[in-house]
């Protein structure tokens, strides 16, 4: 009991925790000012989410390519690399899959399914990869590289569609047949666009978690994250490790797209900017202080506030822009613990005094 209730007051839980309560406040003083109700956004807010089995599945659905792009933003993060590029990531994820779902559509389900998901992961992870290549062999700072990739992945992505498999008459390519779709549980959700992506991205999390904290090449990747000259005179390969940290950050992204396109769509779209899933992983990530369980659970809780927003929107009249404002003071908190600490200090102060007791 002692170890739980331990775990539970420190840092790494009040915190966040803290944080999200702050962020809560400041968006709810900032729809006062402007003349909102707070406590009726954020019933409605809730009730947009849990009211009926189509939102509650689509809420999961919305949940689902946050969680994938947090883990790739965050992966890379614990091994020293700061990946912008997880928006690019999730573009070439969607084209190799569409591509191979559209190019080998009479494929049986259960080889066309496996086949569109393994490509999109892999061709997400090698996108990222150079970006890898480029900071091991010639020291090429990785933000610049990615940012960069990104329009080239969305220009890429956008001529093989308009090339090879546009729609006639349409701005996205031809339909995905039903063999390449992973949508399960309609009937239990109302037909909502639930997905088998949902459990990968969840068994996605428990790779993270025990891929870099139990075995050796994890303790090689947070040893170069941590001090690549250290852990180049320990005798690791600090450019293996960079190219590799890289590529399984692009699986993850890749993996969100697949499975936006296979999955929920059933399509890949023409963009004409940037979709924003990668950007959105950054924020998941640095909420979830770059834990594999604390993206699981931030990527909840940004997917809540954004599909809840509609019900804010519709039911208490509040913009569904305001709903950004509480996200970015909840992330403002959890970059600032300072002042979270600040907060927290009489409680602190308060155990201090009961354990010298």
């Amino acid at each position: 009991m002692n170890k739980w209730r331990k775990i539970f007051l420190s840092d790494n839980i009040i915190v966040p925790l803290v944080a999200i309560l702050l962020g809560l406040l400041v968006g709810a003083a900032v729809m006062l000012i402007g003349g909102y109700n707070p406590i009726d956004a954020y019933r409605f807010l809730i009730k947009r989410v849990v009211g009926t089995p189509y939102d509650f599945g689509e809420t999961i659905r919305q949940i689902t390519p946050l969680i994938f792009t947090g883990l790739s933003v965050a992966f890379a993060f614990r091994s020293g690399l700061f990946n912008i590029g997880a928006d690019g990531q999730v573009l070439i994820g969607m084209t190799a899959s569409t591509a191979v779902a559209l190019s080998w559509s009479g494929l049986p389900s259960w080889l066309l399914v496996p086949l569109s998901v393994i490509a999109g992961g892999l061709a997400g992870g090698l996108w990222a990869s150079i970006a890898g290549y480029l900071k091991a062999k010639r020291g090429i700072n990785e933000v610049i590289t990615t940012i960069m990739l990104n329009w080239t992945a969305l220009y890429f992505s956008n001529y093989v569609i308009r090339h090879f498999y546009l729609l006639k008459g349409q701005n996205r390519s031809e339909d995905i047949g039903a063999s390449a779709t992973m949508t399960f549980l309609g009937s239990t959700f109302s037909n909502a666009r639930v997905h088998w992506g949902t459990v990968i991205a969840l068994l996605a999390a428990v790779f993270f978690f025990v891929y870099l904290w139990k075995t050796k090449q994890g303790y090689e990747m947070r040893a170069v994250g941590l001090n690549s000259k250290a852990a180049e005179y320990a005798g690791m390969n600090v450019g293996t490790n960079v190219v590799k940290a890289m590529f399984i950050s692009g699986v993850f992204a890749g993996l969100a797209g697949t499975f936006e396109v296979i999955g929920v769509f059933h399509y890949q779209s023409v963009f004409a900017a940037s979709p924003g899933y990668g950007f959105d992983g950054i924020a998941v990530a640095l909420l979830g202080m770059n834990h594999p369980f604390g993206v699981v659970l931030s990527a909840i809780l940004y997917g809540v506030l954004t599909y809840g927003s509609a019900g804010m929107s519709f039911g208490a009249g509040v913009p569904p822009e305001l709903i950004k404002i509480v996200i970015g003071s909840i992330i403002f908190f959890i970059a600032a613990q300072g002042i979270v600490r600040f907060v927290l200090k009489p409680f602190y102060l308060k155990r201090k005094k009961e354990k010298v007791m």
